[in-house]
């Protein structure tokens, strides 16, 4: 459809859509070299009860129940995040092969490395428009985190990270700060 719509093959448009997204990437990293500090800090810490939060976490994205955990990502997310990183990244670097690569045993792993990250990517993405949208039960309101400047109601941020939010009752039901 996109094909006929610009007048350009596929591989065309798969390719020039890789550049685009890698050059924003890389303009996103220069740019938030001290929020990709932080991010990276924050997603490869390992903290004790991260095994049993995960364990908890199935019955968590129907209840709402989620354990407390430290930091501003919680064990999942920190998984996610690896693993989001890793995938884009073997993206980037194995398309980049292939439009310099024209056929050989190299040309033909970047392949497979390419087509492996989709695997990987594809469900990642999905699952993060799911919780975004709030479609789980223990999810709702969480998108206010991610798209609205990281601000939710306080019930929902006691809700999906509880030990991110005094237990104090005296503070006043108004959106709280996550992480």
């Amino acid at each position: 459809m996109l094909a006929r719509l610009f007048e350009q093959p596929d591989t065309e448009l798969h390719r020039a859509a890789g550049w685009a997204l890698t050059a924003l990437g890389a303009l996103g990293l220069t740019l938030g070299i001290r929020g990709a500090w932080t991010f990276t800090r924050e997603t490869v810490r390992v903290d004790r009860g991260d095994g049993h939060w995960i364990l908890r976490w199935p019955l968590a994205i129907f209840t709402g129940r989620f354990g407390r955990h430290r930091g501003h990502f919680d064990p999942g997310q920190r998984i996610a995040n690896v693993l989001f990183v890793g995938s884009l990244g073997t993206l980037i670097v194995s398309g980049i092969a292939l439009t310099t690569l024209h056929g050989g045993e190299t040309f033909a792993l970047m392949v497979k490395l390419h087509r492996y990250a989709t695997y990987v990517l594809t469900p990642l993405v999905i699952g993060h428009i799911v919780v975004a949208l709030g479609i789980l039960p223990g999810y709702r309101g969480v998108w206010r985190s991610m798209h609205l400047g990281g601000r939710v109601p306080l019930a929902t941020a006691r809700r999906v990270w509880p030990s991110s939010v005094p237990a104090d009752e005296s503070v006043r039901d108004e959106p709280a700060p996550r992480g």
